[in-house]
């Protein structure tokens, strides 16, 4: 494993391309630009003088040996590669081997949205996020809910949408003014549209249709479409209100949304992702930290460094792999 190996150490290893830039040094020399990854984490390294058959062969989603020694470049780890090459059919060549998956199991995730399906009373939201979820639903439950940033495995898609589910319950619970469905149904498919903004859960990448419209406008696209097959009026209350959640939920225009939230709800639902969002990346990256030590950078939470006390020393579980995602999911259950 990754996190088995510090700087200066020479090993052999098998780890899973997550992506693959071909670049340019500055001298016209072609090289690939890797970030590989197994299930204890990933680490940058470049592949240089790359050939044409190197970069047909590495590229997102396949697995490769490496004998390499692991270095630092701008203070982060970094692998310099002395051997590379595609995993065989005989060697851990299957891409899930290396992967992080949600720490709740797709049946889970699956009955535990089923569930709360009916606490959202009112049929207009129901029945569309019904219709969604059965069309949408194989990837919903498959697809990262990031490419990097949080939530970026197997799975979290719907598990970021179930947490933010979970706690918008509690909400509606502490403030009765809350509308439930409202919420519920706004937290189970505002990410809808990385359905189809990302590729997929191995070698994650954006597509086509994911850069140039991203998936705020993509959900909300998939909401009018729901719409139309169900017979909805586009411009009743209900349609304007769920769509207004669906497309404020970045909370500012400078993060992406259209508009910015104007109704209660969709208030709540933008500080909630943005709360499980961050809760998600600062748990993973502090579960790499030792106590008493500051986490490396996180770009998502203001480039801030975050501490990890001294009173909360590894345990034995984080020892044996269990991370602070795997209990989140626990409680989840």
């Amino acid at each position: 494993m990754l996190s088995d190996h510090s700087k200066g150490e020479n090993f052999n290893i098998y780890l899973l391309i997550k992506s693959a830039e071909n670049r340019t040094t500055s001298k016209g020399s072609p090289y690939i630009r890797l970030t590989l990854a197994d299930r204890s984490g990933e680490i940058q390294a470049n592949k240089w003088d790359a050939s044409a058959d190197d970069v047909k062969n590495f590229t997102a989603g396949k697995v490769v040996y490496l004998n390499a020694t692991q270095d630092e470049y701008q203070s982060k780890p970094q692998l310099r590669i002395q051997e590379i090459r595609l995993a065989n059919d005989e060697e851990p060549s299957d891409p899930s081997l290396y992967q992080i998956s949600a720490p709740v199991s797709k049946k889970d995730l699956q009955n535990q949205i089923n569930d709360l399906l009916f606490q959202i009373t009112n049929p207009t939201w129901n029945r569309l996020v019904r219709n969604i979820l059965n069309k949408y639903g194989d990837r919903y439950y498959e697809y990262p809910a990031a490419k990097k940033m949080h939530h970026a495995f197997r799975g979290g898609l719907a598990y970021h949408s179930l947490s933010i589910a979970k706690l918008a319950l509690k909400i509606s619970e502490l403030y009765p003014q809350v509308d439930k469905s409202l919420l519920l149904a706004g937290a189970l498919i505002h990410d809808i549209g990385k359905t189809v903004e990302l590729s997929g859960p191995v070698g994650t990448e954006y597509t086509t249709e994911g850069q140039l419209l991203g998936h705020i406008v993509i959900g909300d696209e998939i909401l009018v479409q729901a719409a139309d097959e169900l017979g909805f009026d586009l411009a009743s209350e209900d349609m304007l209100i769920i769509r207004h959640l669906m497309i404020s939920h970045h909370n500012k225009l400078d993060f992406g949304s259209p508009v910015v939230p104007k109704d209660l709800e969709a208030y709540i639902l933008s500080k909630l992702d943005d709360l499980d969002a961050h809760i998600q990346m600062i748990s993973s990256a502090l579960q790499k930290t030792k106590p008493g030590n500051f986490s490396e950078r996180i770009f998502g939470a203001d480039n801030q460094p975050f501490y990890r006390t001294k009173e909360k020393p590894l345990s034995s579980d984080d020892e044996n792999g269990d991370s602070p995602a795997n209990r989140q999911g626990r409680l989840l259950q």
